[in-house]
This record gives structure tokens, C-alpha cells and sequence, in this order.
């Protein structure tokens, strides 16, 4: 059984809204009607359907193995040019195979 922190008596005002307090704001809820007339909001986390696939396999598992990768690997810099060179190198073989 769920703990309870607290029990709070709000009114609905004429709008039809009520106000949770600060510790709500901006977040979104899910509002669960029962039949008994019980609503129950529950606190959640909404992901866009453009992120998905980040909680899908196997790109759930290469993002962390990117994450672990990036916070035992001491940052560098990069060295530009020789990114422009090898980009440039790639480029021009793949040219070359269209030809």
C-alpha cells in the first residue's frame, strides 16, 4: 500500500480548476477517474513521440555505452584540419565510386 506524506482538502472553484500549489507547476499529471468518483493524479514524465526510440533497443544501449565512454574518456581537442582532410578524403572516394 502506497505511503500517504499528507491529506489536503481543496475546493473547486467556479472555473472548475484547483490549484495543487508550486510544487506542481509545469508538471504534467495523469488524471484517474474512478468509479467510485475518486480521482487520483499521478505525477508524470511525458516523452514526445520523436524521442522514443531513445528508450528502444538497441539505441537504448548504445547511448549508454556513449555515456559511459564519455565520463571515463578525459575530453581533447580536436584537431580540425586533419577532420577537414579526412572528411574531404571520404568525400572524393565516394565520388569516385558513383562515377
Amino acid at each position: 500500500m502506497p505511503q500517504i506524506r499528507g491529506a489536503d482538502i481543496k475546493v473547486v472553484g467556479k472555473s472548475g480548476q484547483i490549484s495543487l500549489g508550486k510544487n506542481y507547476a509545469g508538471k504534467a499529471l495523469r488524471v484517474e477517474h474512478r468509479r467510485d468518483g475518486a480521482i487520483i493524479l499521478t505525477a508524470v514524465a511525458v516523452i514526445p513521440e520523436s524521442q522514443l526510440w531513445t528508450l528502444e533497443e538497441p539505441h537504448r544501449s548504445r547511448i549508454k555505452r556513449g555515456l559511459t565512454w564519455a565520463s571515463a574518456t578525459k575530453p581533447a581537442e580536436s584537431d580540425v584540419d586533419a577532420l577537414v582532410a579526412q572528411s574531404s578524403k571520404a568525400v572524393s572516394r565516394s565520388r569516385g565510386r558513383q562515377s
